[in-house]
Order: C-alpha cells, then sequence, then structure tokens
C-alpha cells in the first residue's frame, strides 16, 4: 500500500469535473461503444486485468474510488476490468440500495446490450478477502454464475455474505461517504436481487424503465480504469 495517498490525491485532484460535459463525452463514448458491448465474445472482453488498478466511479452523488487487486479474484477481475474499460457500466442504475447493508448495481441501460449479458458467466473464485464495510463483490444466483452485477457492502457484512461465498475483489479507498449517500428509498422495489426473480424489466426495458417508475435512482455517469 506504499504510495496509496499519493495515488488517491492525484486521481482526486482530477475528480473535479464538469457533470454537462460528462454527460456529453458519455453519450458519444456509447455511440462508439454500443457495437463492441453487443459482442461479449470480442477478444477486447478477454484481456487479463492488472494484478492491481484503481477504478473511479463517477456518479450522481460524487465520486467513488476502488482499489482493484487481481490475487483477490482473478476471474471477476477480469470481468470488470474490461467492461469498465469499454463502457458498461457507464449510466447503469443503483437499482438496489438496501441501507445499511449494501448498494447493488451492474446491469447496463440499454436492454439489448444488458440482455447479451445477462447470461455471460464466468467461473467462481474462491474467497480470500471479507465482505467488510467498503468492500466490492459480484452478485450471483448459483455455482459459477457471475455475470456483470456488483455490490457495494455498506457495513460489515462478513458473517453473512462471507460462507454463500460473495467473493471481494475491490475495496473503496475513496468516496465511502458517497456511497453511504446513495439513494436507498426504493430498496428492493427497483428489481431486487438475482435469486427473487424480479429484474426482467430491468433487462427488457433497461434505463428508460428506471428513469419512468423510480427516477431518482442514483447512477454512475462514467467508469473508469485509473493506473496506480
Amino acid at each position: 500500500m506504499a504510495g496509496l495517498p499519493r495515488a488517491v490525491s492525484k486521481v482526486t485532484r482530477r475528480g473535479l469535473f464538469c457533470v454537462a460535459s460528462a454527460i456529453v463525452a458519455l453519450a458519444t463514448v456509447n455511440r462508439a461503444q454500443q457495437s463492441l458491448l453487443l459482442n461479449p465474445d470480442a477478444r477486447e472482453f478477454a484481456q487479463p486485468a492488472p494484478s492491481r488498478f484503481f477504478a473511479r466511479l463517477d456518479t450522481s452523488k460524487g465520486i467513488i474510488l476502488l482499489d482493484v487487486e487481481r490475487r483477490l479474484s482473478p476471474h471477476g477481475v477480469d470481468r470488470f476490468y474490461n467492461l469498465v474499460r469499454h463502457g458498461f457500466y457507464d449510466a447503469a442504475r443503483f437499482f438496489r440500495v438496501v441501507k445499511p447493508r449494501f448498494a447493488q448495481f451492474g446491469i447496463n441501460g440499454d436492454p439489448a446490450i444488458a440482455q447479451v449479458w445477462r447470461t455471460r458467466t464466468i467461473p467462481d473464485d474462491p474467497r480470500i478477502g471479507s465482505n467488510v464495510r467498503g468492500s466490492v463483490s459480484y452478485a450471483f444466483a448459483g455455482p459459477n454464475g457471475r455475470t456483470t452485477q456488483l455490490f457495494i457492502n455498506l457495513q460489515n457484512n462478513s458473517e453473512a455474505f462471507d460462507k454463500e461465498p460473495f467473493v471481494p475483489f475491490a475495496h473503496v479507498i475513496d468516496g465511502m461517504d458517497v456511497a453511504d449517500a446513495l439513494n436507498g428509498e426504493y430498496g428492493e422495489s427497483a428489481g431486487g436481487g438475482i435469486r427473487a426473480g424480479k429484474q426482467d424489466l430491468l433487462f427488457s426495458s433497461g434505463n428508460a424503465f428506471l428513469e419512468r417508475e423510480f427516477p431518482k435512482l442514483d447512477y454512475i455517469v462514467h467508469a473508469t480504469v485509473e493506473p496506480l
């Protein structure tokens, strides 16, 4: 962890951005990357991730900075790294915020993209870390069932979540106050978890459905990979 404060400071300074400009840039990125995201078999999604990197989530509430370590979950980190690099999480809603427990996200707002990734599972990784406050893990319904959905632990959930096992692969190192502030008024009603079987409208209608029925949900404006 040596040198981390300097790295975090560098990323945080770059975090001063104009929301309007970010949204315009996001629209351009989405147009350019949509065809790629519609092809999960593209070689761009099979690149190995660095052993460690930062992932920055510019959200509607502020910046959340993640420290991501491949050793904690090689399959999970490779998937996350490639999805972030190619804009998958841009405009994704935090559709399941259950306070004080967790904040879940990771369904693309474009139904066509969301549906082609819905069943693109990755193999399980053995759990090394623990689901403490600030850790980030994949949601899943069964063995070898991880796809794209993630959650941030808003409290120490290790007693309940470690035995599943939900496998942490990253940790919030800046912006935990932002994660805590994500809108949780809708709770489970905007789609719930994978196991509840109530996410079909999120995949078939995407952000259009969420914006109409749950307009106060927070979201990721833009996600990027940041070097150490």
